[in-house]
């Protein structure tokens, strides 16, 4: 699937002889990862492009064209939507961002954004539990290799490395916390925690699944048992998980005993187990003015809303009535971050009537990811479904199986107030990209 990429800003700067040139805000999942000077597109053109079409082939997408006269403003808009397209692009395979070529150059470009050289130096990575691992690494590990080294200190099997991901979390000093993103393969966590706008972020260790089924591949190792343990507990003193009190008591005595595996076991029961919190937020459902806490996993986005009128409505939106989402650029830029200035939109089928559901959100990234892992979740279970069918039944046609094509479609970028307007009109519009399971 496509990473959340986008050029929401870009900025004109004078040249040392009086020349002038565009520097491009590169943001990803709603954070600033790194500049693009439009003195330097000759060298991205070759280090980029060029490179992922000699390993990847031609099939790469093509690198946007360059103007040669002075830009108006509206062909800044577009060179600005044509680079945030072809990052969107080629970030889709897998085997491209994972690659050497990508890797390095995004390396390069974080570093040389943020002033920071590659040298040795500390990383906390902090548990669920409060407590922090402090391992050294090298200001341009990738969150990958940081990944690997926490593992390999921990004891967890490499097995299940991919069911873990590391996160940068927002710590507000009264027992609660907010997720900001989960950091990509390429990001580097000592640079993204270092250009995070809040200084009381940090990074976690924290799972990286929606489908709660999930956790029993996790119980025959005793640190990943462990580390869902420790989250749990943490949602549980958060309030993001709620169990009835006759659950409560019961997890408290195993918490006491302690039996980490019937408390886990028994926990899966309680409501929004397994959900991810996000801070509340405004919304327009069931109309204008209403606030929102939403949770999201197990296939929906659970939201208790408070109405202008101060009732309290709870309502479930599932996503296989979900046709589409979008998160929406809506205002300004403040320092690196995007603060409040985020919508994420959905277009949601109730009583057989399709509306759109508007969630303004400084989270909309880290919503849109869930809801993106859910989708491929789903995606793998059938495809898996589908691979045991065929196997119990060999006989079976294969040229008559159906190829997964989930309903849900998505589009990852930014868009301005004035296209989101004009877009309502035409709810088909070709600009959303349609999930299939080749995009895994």
């Amino acid at each position: 699937m496509k990473m959340h990429f986008s050029i929401p800003l870009s900025e004109e700067q004078l040249e040392k002889f009086g020349g002038r040139y565009v520097v491009e805000q590169v943001f990803l999942q709603g954070l600033i990862k790194c500049l693009i000077f439009g003195n330097r597109l000759v060298p991205f053109k070759h280090h980029l492009s060029f490179q992922l079409r000699r390993v990847f082939g031609k099939g790469m997408p093509s690198f946007p064209p360059k103007f040669f006269l002075t830009m108006t403003k509206s062909m800044a808009d577009e060179r600005r939507t044509q680079l945030e397209q072809y990052l969107q692009n080629v970030s889709v395979d897998p085997s491209v961002t994972n690659s050497d070529v990508f890797i390095s150059f995004f390396r390069k470009l974080q570093q040389e954004t943020f002033k920071i050289q590659t040298q040795q130096a500390f990383l906390d990575v902090y548990l669920p539990d409060g407590r922090y691992l402090r391992i050294d690494v090298q200001t341009s590990d990738t969150a990958e290799r940081v990944l690997e080294v926490i593992s390999y200190k921990i004891e967890l099997s490499r097995e299940l490395i991919r069911y873990f991901g590391l996160f940068l979390i927002h710590d507000h000093n009264n027992g609660q916390i907010s997720v900001l993103k989960k950091l990509a393969e390429f990001e580097l966590p000592y640079v993204s925690l270092r250009s995070a706008k809040e200084s009381a972020c940090k990074i976690g260790i924290r799972k990286w699944y929606m489908d709660p089924s999930l956790d029993k591949v996790l119980m025959d190792c005793r640190t990943s048992v462990n580390l869902l343990y420790m989250q749990v507990v943490q949602e549980l003193e958060m309030s993001w998980v709620k169990p009835t009190e006759e659950q409560r008591q019961k997890l408290l005595m195993l918490q006491k005993a302690p039996n980490k595996l019937k408390f886990l076991e028994l926990v899966r029961e309680s409501q929004h187990y397994g959900y991810i919190q996000l801070v509340p937020c405004s919304c327009d459902y069931p109309e204008l003015g209403c606030t929102a806490t939403i949770h999201v996993g197990n296939n929906e986005i659970s939201c208790c809303i408070k109405l202008p009128s101060n009732q309290i409505k709870e309502v479930n939106f599932k996503i296989n009535r979900i046709r589409c989402w979008q998160v929406t650029f809506l205002g300004s830029i403040l320092g690196h971050g995007l603060d409040q200035f985020l919508e994420l939109r959905i277009e949601y089928n109730e009583s057989d009537k399709w509306k759109w559901i508007v969630f303004n959100t400084k989270q909309a990234f880290l919503l849109s990811s869930c809801l993106k892992k859910i989708i491929s979740e789903q995606l793998m279970t059938t495809t898996k479904n589908d691979q045991e069918m065929q196997i119990e039944h060999p006989e079976l046609d294969t040229a008559k199986k159906v190829s997964i094509r989930p309903s849900q479609i998505f589009h990852s970028g930014f868009k301005s107030r004035k296209w989101l307007h004009s877009s309502r009109s035409n709810e088909d519009d070709c600009v959303f990209e349609k999930i299939s399971e080749e995009d895994l």
